[in-house]
């Protein structure tokens, strides 16, 4: 897997799907607490200002600000907090997030962020399984976002200390603080706008289809160990890096994320070579953590696992 820029100041767009495409997120109130409670938590402790969230029954979408680079940490603690939580709330034991990695794009303009923050937030009308956002049973921000209240979780009992964690948690969403925005107030009012719309158009098309959507108590009715019947692409080709309108912005930020890759692998060489100061680029997160004072000679081999 390529290397990932993680530039302090960007807001990206974070999709992850649970193993097998199981509805292990199918929503209850006990669920959306526990998600909820680790999202607020991982994102108070890396700083990381949410915009926008959604979970569905297989998989979550978040849009957010990363201020200080900290969406790699982020992403970590959130993923493994809510897996073993989940997992222990289900009594189950396997792996709960598909081997995938998580899909991390980044906004280049405040159009792209609005585009982003509607997707989120409609995702579930678009997916045929409710008419309205509001009626969605999950998590989702698009309240906290017209309201301008926090979002709250409770620490949840069946698998958290208390000694270790708060027994709540509240966040206000992150729009006031990311410059890209601009006036929190216009963007709430863009998007909530864009979200009626996109409710309007996805009504349209059913009566054109004579579609209906699943509805609230056919997704409660979910066992968490189902899947969709429809068959998932496989190979799809481009994995995508970077979200944006503009021809010119999107070229320019391909460009940045070409020369950094290059530098990078530059970089790797060197270290290899036994450079003890290799110099990553700016961005960079992984190798800045695992670069140390001595040469890779001087280090350890690696353990080699015999069956």
């Amino acid at each position: 897997m390529k290397p990932r820029c993680n530039l302090a100041g960007s807001i990206v767009f974070v999709t992850r799907r649970c193993t097998q495409r199981q509805f292990l997120l199918r929503p209850d109130g006990t669920l959306n607490n526990n998600f909820l409670y680790c999202a607020l938590y991982a994102a108070s402790v890396y700083k990381i200002g949410l915009l926008a969230l959604t979970v569905e029954s297989n998989h979550y979408h978040v849009t957010a600000h990363d201020p200080d680079a900290q969406i790699s940490a982020f992403l970590e603690r959130l993923d493994g907090l809510a897996a073993r939580s989940i997992n222990c709330l289900r009594g189950r034991w396997e792996n709960f997030w598909s081997s995938e990695a998580p899909c991390i794009v980044r906004c280049e303009t405040r159009a792209d962020v609005v585009d982003k923050m509607v997707y989120t937030l409609t995702n579930p009308v678009k997916d045929g399984l409710v008419d309205r956002v509001h009626h969605w049973p999950g998590v989702n921000s698009l309240r906290a976002m017209r309201t301008g209240e926090p979002l709250r979780a409770t620490r949840p009992r069946h698998f958290f200390r208390k000694d270790n964690l708060p027994d709540e948690i509240e966040l206000t969403l992150g729009l006031a603080d990311a410059p890209l925005v601009g006036d929190a107030a216009a963007l709430v009012a863009e998007v909530c706008a864009r979200v009626t719309k996109t409710e309007q158009d996805c009504a349209a098309e059913r009566r054109k289809t004579g579609r209906r959507v699943l509805g609230r108590k056919a997704v409660l009715a979910q066992h968490f160990t189902d899947s969709p019947l429809t068959v998932a692409p496989r190979r799809k080709g481009i994995v995508p890096r970077v979200a944006c309108r503009s021809k010119w912005y999107r070229v320019e930020a391909l460009q940045r994320d070409k020369t950094f890759l290059a530098e990078h692998a530059a970089a790797r060489l060197r270290w290899l070579a036994g450079a003890v100061a290799p110099n990553f680029p700016v961005g960079t997160v992984f190798m800045r953590h695992l670069v140390g004072p001595e040469p890779p000679a001087a280090r350890p081999p690696p353990r080699v696992r015999v069956n």
